[in-house]
């Protein structure tokens, strides 16, 4: 089943107070402190789009508050892509999918990342197969759409300020919407 804009707006009502892992921040407060921080840079609104909706696998595979917690993967990053690959675009799907992977790329590859982690981001990279080696980092810089899911994995990071002003859902769910059609149209 493909999500729409008003099943990715009542995800957010029902689930989107959740508190994210540990963080000063609910699901939906670090969705649009995400697609805030990408818009502050400049970044193209698949990109925007990708940011604000990174993490809503949380939302739909329901695991509880801090399931890293529990030694759950709740595997986010793929559970979400079924319910949007028909009405996004790769431009959108592959740096939400590549997200954790970034994590490990960015760890890899800046000593001073891991340091900079939350404890729920260390626990859960662990759960996600750590760190990549240098054959990970190579893979993983090859892929398509690789860098915008570096671009995405620093917004997440920064994602998690309490009371941080940022626009409302609307505001995400209109960039989503106009990301929608122009794909919709695409394809047809």
């Amino acid at each position: 089943m493909a999500l729409n804009v008003d099943d990715v707006r009542t995800l957010f009502e029902q689930y989107g107070s959740m508190a994210y892992s540990g963080e000063p921040v609910s699901q939906l407060e670090h969705a649009l402190q995400s697609g805030a921080l990408a818009e502050q840079e400049g970044a193209s609104e698949e990109l925007v789009a990708a940011a604000f909706l990174h993490d809503l696998g949380h939302l739909l595979n329901q695991q509880g508050e801090t399931p890293t917690a529990r030694g759950i993967d709740d595997v986010h990053q793929y559970f979400v892509l079924p319910f949007l690959r028909p009405v996004l675009p790769d431009s959108v799907l592959e740096p939400i999918r590549l997200h954790v992977d970034a994590k490990r790329y960015l760890c890899a590859s800046d000593r001073t990342y891991f340091d900079r982690l939350s404890a729920d981001s260390k626990r859960s990279l662990q759960l996600q197969g750590g760190v990549f080696d240098e054959e990970g980092v190579e893979a993983f810089l090859l892929k398509p759409f690789a860098q915008d899911a570096v671009r995405l994995r620093r917004w997440d990071d920064l994602a998690k300020e309490k009371d941080r002003v940022t626009p409302d859902v609307e505001h995400f769910l209109e960039i989503v919407q106009r990301v929608m059609d122009r794909h919709g149209d695409a394809v047809a």
